[in-house]
């Protein structure tokens, strides 16, 4: 395998080359160097942004290869005594010093003669930044961070017996889609029990983490943490009235067709009620679609359906392949889910996720490989800042790519098993949508209603499973669904970061329906908005890929006709 794609190389104009930044001795001096630089004239409040923004990459990049290396092996005690001694010596102690660059710059007397248009964006998030500061809440979220990380231990440590062989919990997917309905019963059974076997331990840890926001929350002034986190996620293009008119839609113009696409998977699949275990099983009984026997097929293959988007992502995606940018297998001591982060220095992508020989796991790479030619497409924008876009454009960078990736000759499957993964990735768009709008409107509650019990915390939940939940039958499992939101770690790890995924998804449906008859210009706004990074205002970003930055119903509608209208043309 070989690429000719060498990126562009960015020397450093101030932080020298090779200098050691492992330990706050070592970090500190240059922080104390950068507060000293003049800011008196434009052109020195420019050059002291290029500074900033060289150390705040080494400094970031330090802790983002200890987070990839202790989440690649969770129970290796040294990786996680690496990553803990960051987020307990140095992230603690730079948090008042990247206050002190904050207010350098947005005090700097040189500021007032930059072009307004263009510091626009980056002057209201670091102005926000600043309102939302305390030093107080600084030991708050180092207790956060440690507790997060205790979540993604215990996950990635859970397994279980089954067919004779110990096995994490990622790796029962795959029997999930099991023709025989009993195994699928006893894998999906094994999962729930393993985890409620946690229950009182991970409510107890979002107990704390709870408390812990909230205290943040009042701290920097606020009534709630739901104003809070809305501020802190800088969402400055809508609010909390948007996320319910978002919920409303869903409910009226997408959880009809999940119910359907449920009604049609029970008929075909010819029982009763259609059970949890039943929802990812083939309706005609055929065996699971087993896309690759090991990760480096994977890896090779979506390689190729890169290059038939557009040949230059796949070159980009080889490239990651020659320097070891992706860990992609699924193991034991491994942390759950998938990701894609940035060595900031370097300016380049890493893939993270948990392979396991399933259809998902190709949507999953192509999904991260969307987020990492964000990443290659904005890394030549000389303010780092923007080198980073508003989470919701990122997510549509990822979903885009999972559609478009659809939509090209596929080199895992023949063409009818093909056709079969189509139809599979566009009920899980549409059964998907309700689930994001379920947790969403979860976390609003319980923030909402920061004195809850546990009690009542499980009959909210249980509400929500009800109006968003399509036709599947939970009946005598009910302690697994009231705790199933324990699954999902945003709620855990990113509190309020899980509505984006459907904001983007409206966004990236809109590039495909686009897609269907014009292809080549679809792609081309896709990689144009990519190059954009966050130097525009998220609607401006949206419109820039050719798509509308709305979620109420006349927007979602249109796009569910078309998912209906495809679905309609592929075999069950």
């Amino acid at each position: 395998m070989t690429t000719t794609f060498v990126p562009e190389t960015f020397p450093r104009r101030w932080l020298p080359e090779g200098v050691e930044l492992k330990t706050w001795e070592q970090i500190e001096p240059w922080y104390r160097k950068l507060l000293e630089l003049p800011v008196d004239a434009p052109e020195q409040v420019e050059a002291f942004l290029t500074a900033s923004g060289e150390l705040n990459a080494a400094v970031g990049q330090e802790g983002t290869a200890r987070y990839v290396a202790m989440t690649c092996q969770t129970d290796d005690p040294a990786r996680e005594a690496a990553y803990l001694e960051f987020v307990r010596d140095v992230e603690p102690r730079l948090k008042p010093y990247l206050d002190k660059v904050r207010n350098k710059y947005l005090d700097a007397p040189g500021r007032a003669g930059l072009s307004k248009p263009r510091y626009h964006v980056f002057d209201r998030s670091l102005e926000n930044r600043r309102a939302l500061y305390r030093e107080a809440n600084i030991p708050r979220e180092t207790r956060l961070a440690e507790l997060e990380q205790k979540y993604q231990k215990a996950v990635g440590a859970m397994t279980v017996e089954f067919q004779g062989q110990e096995r994490t919990l990622a790796q029962l997917s795959p029997f999930l889609e099991s023709p025989d309905r009993e195994v699928r019963r006893q894998a999906w059974t094994l999962a729930a029990d393993r985890r409620l076997a946690d229950r009182a331990m991970l409510d107890d840890l979002f107990d704390e983490m709870k408390a812990l926001r909230i205290e943040i929350a009042r701290e920097a002034g606020f009534d709630d943490y739901v104003g809070f986190a809305y501020r802190n996620r800088e969402r400055f293009d809508y609010g909390p009235a948007e996320a319910r008119q978002f919920h409303e839609a869903i409910e009226k113009t997408v959880v009809p067709l999940a119910a359907e696409i449920h009604r049609a998977h029970r008929e075909h699949l010819g029982v009763e009620s259609l059970r949890p275990w039943d929802v990812a099983a083939d309706p005609l009984g055929r065996p699971p679609l087993k896309p690759f026997e090991d990760v480096e097929r994977l890896a090779a293959g979506a390689e190729t359906i890169f290059r038939e988007v557009d040949p230059d992502l796949g070159t980009q995606f080889a490239y990651m392949r020659e320097r070891s940018l992706l860990d992609l297998a699924n193991r034991k001591g491994k942390a759950p889910g998938g990701y894609q982060t940035n060595f900031e220095a370097d300016r380049l992508p890493f893939i993270f996720m948990n392979a396991v020989g399933v259809d998902g796991d190709v949507r999953t790479l192509l999904h991260e490989g969307g987020h990492a030619f964000h990443t290659l497409a904005s890394r030549g924008e000389p303010l780092a800042a923007y080198r980073e876009s508003p989470l919701e454009f990122c997510e549509v960078a990822s979903m885009t790519m999972e559609l478009l990736g659809a939509g090209v000759a596929d080199p895992f499957y023949d063409p009818e098993k093909a056709e079969r993964s189509y139809r599979k990735l566009l009920e899980g768009i549409v059964t998907i949508l309700p689930w994001i709008a379920t947790v969403d409107a979860f976390q609003h509650w319980l923030y909402a209603n920061p004195d809850h019990t546990r009690d009542d915390r499980r009959g909210a939940w249980r509400g929500l499973v009800a109006r968003f939940g399509g036709d599947v039958d939970w009946s005598g499992l009910e302690e697994a669904r009231d705790h199933s939101w324990h699954r999902q770690l945003h709620i855990f790890l990113y509190p309020f970061y899980y509505i984006e995924y459907g904001v983007a998804q409206l966004g990236a449906l809109q590039i495909w329906k686009r897609s269907l008859t014009d292809r080549a210009g679809a792609v081309a706004a896709y990689r144009g908005a990519l190059a954009i990074g966050g130097a525009r205002p998220l609607p401006q970003l949206f419109e820039a890929a050719g798509a509308r930055f709305a979620f109420d119903s006349e927007t979602i509608a249109p796009l569910m006709a078309a998912i209906g209208e495809e679905l309609s043309h592929l075999a069950p």
